[in-house]
């Protein structure tokens, strides 16, 4: 466990910037392949491990996008995901 020293809830006290970052893995052949390259595109996921028969995407984006991404994959041979959940940071040049 890390000890957490404040929290600050950026959402309310400051205007800040999300992100989260998720891994997933689809498999599948032929048409499913090039399907699933078109949609990495769209989303700007990028390849971060290849097979003759998945891939595993790496995307960065708000939890919306990626929820967009994963449900497009299922039908093409989602295989499992790992999420970070939503990190963020203050906007500015202050420290939070």
């Amino acid at each position: 466990l890390v000890p957490v020293h404040r929290v600050v809830d950026l959402s309310v006290d400051k205007p800040g910037v999300e992100c989260e970052m998720a891994l997933v893995k689809v498999a599948g052949t032929g048409e499913q392949r090039a399907e699933m390259l078109r949609l990495s595109d769209v989303f700007r996921a990028r390849v971060i491990d290849i097979t003759h028969t998945s891939f595993t995407f790496e995307l960065t984006g708000s939890p919306v996008k990626i929820d967009a991404f994963v449900d497009l994959m299922i039908p093409l041979g989602l295989v499992e995901m790992s999420r970070t959940g939503v990190v963020a940071i203050a906007r500015g040049d202050e420290a939070t």
